[in-house]
Parts: structure tokens; C-alpha cells; sequence
């Protein structure tokens, strides 16, 4: 079914027009390396690797960089990396989270506290925007690879709760967060690329803005998505076409 237009739409179009390739390239490498160092350096045998994997092949990041990044999990000096999520809310009262992948909380949160601040939102305590929210695996896929009629029927096949299709943009399969290794190994059977893969945050209730609005919404959105700590920014923000 046709989905609506909010702020997974506009990132994922906006992302690969305007971040710089580099910075993109970074991130995904870093996810690469960690994902390398927690499990099996084989990506058939480490689920979160192979969609790491996936995802920088989407983003057009070179073999070698990829290998690089692998190779990089076995180095004796590597940096620990934590996932810390963090919370607050934006103009308009919007809920954010944040998801980082950090080798210094302080430097990170501090960042991040700045953004807000900056911005004209307020940072939270964890829990203090989360219940705006609930966790579900997502997986994305180039809409031009397969019709939305195909992709509902595999999706739903593969045990999926729900298909959003943004025409011309990709398709995007929601199900429950434990499931979604499962339901991406059944769509393998068909479907041989993936833009992403991974546990996100989807709002349970949207905020709808107007027109005037969305350009300090959407530059806030970017401001953090473009800090080199922060994976992913979820918000419950609703943008009208």
C-alpha cells in the first residue's frame, strides 16, 4: 500500500543527495567493523554484518572499503564502540531518538545536548520520549526493483506485518524486531539487494506540521543525522507532500 510522506522518506532522499560521501562511507564502516568484532567475520554467518554489508553495497561503497572495515574488527587497538541512544524533543515538540555508535560518551552527548539546544528542542532522560514510539524490524528495498503488488504478497509471505511502498523511492516492510532475520532470509529467496536492515523506532502517533514549519524541523533532523556519532535519528514527525 502507498505510505505517507514523513521524515523516513524525506532522510532517505535527502541522504543521498546532500551528506558528504565520505562522512556516509564512515558510518557505515564503522557499523561494518562493529558488527565484525561482536560476532562471525563471515557474513552468512553473522546476520548483522550481512545487512551492514548490504547497506554499504546500496550506498555504492567500494569492496574495498568494505574489506577494509572487516579486516579493522581484528586489529588489537581498535576502539570499543557503545550504542547509546538518546531522547528529547525537537521544535514542535516532536519526539526524537538518537542512536550513536560512540568511542566517547562524553564527547557524544555533549554534542548532542548542543543540538538540541541549538535547535530549539530539549533534551531527555532515556524513556522521556521513547513511549512515543514502538521497536520494529525494518527492511527497505529499492521500489524500482519490484512492483508493489509483488512485494506486499512476498512480504506478507515472509511473515511481515505491513508493506509501505513510496513511489519511486523504496519499499518498506515492517515486523516484529525478533523476526526480522527470519522474515529477511525468506526475501533473500527472491529479492538479492537491500538498501537496509535493522531494528528502528516507528511512531506510534504522528505530529503533523504545516508548511511553515518544516524547514527548522528538517534541518534540525539533518544537523544530527550529520554528527559523525549518530547512526540513526527517528522522530514521529508527519511532513505533508
Amino acid at each position: 500500500m502507498a505510505g505517507h510522506s514523513h521524515w523516513a522518506g524525506i532522510k532517505h532522499k535527502k541522504g543521498r543527495a546532500d551528506k558528504i560521501r565520505s562522512k556516509v562511507f564512515s558510518k557505515l564502516s564503522r557499523e561494518i567493523t562493529v558488527a565484525a568484532k561482536l560476532g562471525d567475520k563471515n557474513p552468512e554467518m553473522n546476520a548483522r554484518l550481512r545487512s551492514a554489508i548490504q547497506s554499504a553495497r546500496a550506498a555504492n561503497m567500494p569492496k574495498d572499503n568494505i574489506d577494509r572495515a572487516i579486516e579493522k574488527s581484528e586489529a588489537g587497538d581498535q576502539s570499543n564502540f557503545e550504542s547509546i541512544r538518546y531522547e528529547g524533543f525537537g521544535p514542535n515538540n516532536i519526539a526524537v531518538i538518537v542512536d550513536t555508535l560512540t568511542d566517547n560518551k562524553n564527547r557524544t552527548a555533549s554534542s548532542i545536548r548542543t543540538l538540541f539546544q541549538k535547535n530549539g528542542g530539549r533534551f531527555g532522560a532515556q524513556g522521556s520520549s521513547s513511549h512515543n514510539f514502538k521497536q520494529k524490524g525494518v527492511i527497505k528495498i529499492d521500489y524500482n526493483l519490484i512492483s508493489e503488488d509483488r512485494m506486499l504478497d512476498l512480504a506478507l509471505n515472509a511473515g511481515a506485518e505491513e508493506c509501505i511502498s513510496y513511489l519511486g523511492e523504496f519499499h518498506e516492510i515492517h515486523c516484529e524486531k525478533e523476526h526480522i532475520y527470519k522474515v529477511k532470509k525468506l526475501l533473500e529467496n527472491d529479492i538479492n539487494s537491500f538498501i537496509s536492515t535493522g531494528i528502528e523506532w516507528i511512531p506510534v502517533v504522528y505530529v503533523e506540521v504545516k508548511d511553515g514549519e518544516k524547514d527548522n524541523i528538517i534541518t534540525f533532523l539533518e544537523h544530527l543525522e550529520e554528527d559523525d556519532d549518530v547512526q540513526n535519528v527517528y522522530s514521529n514527525v508527519k511532513l505533508k507532500d
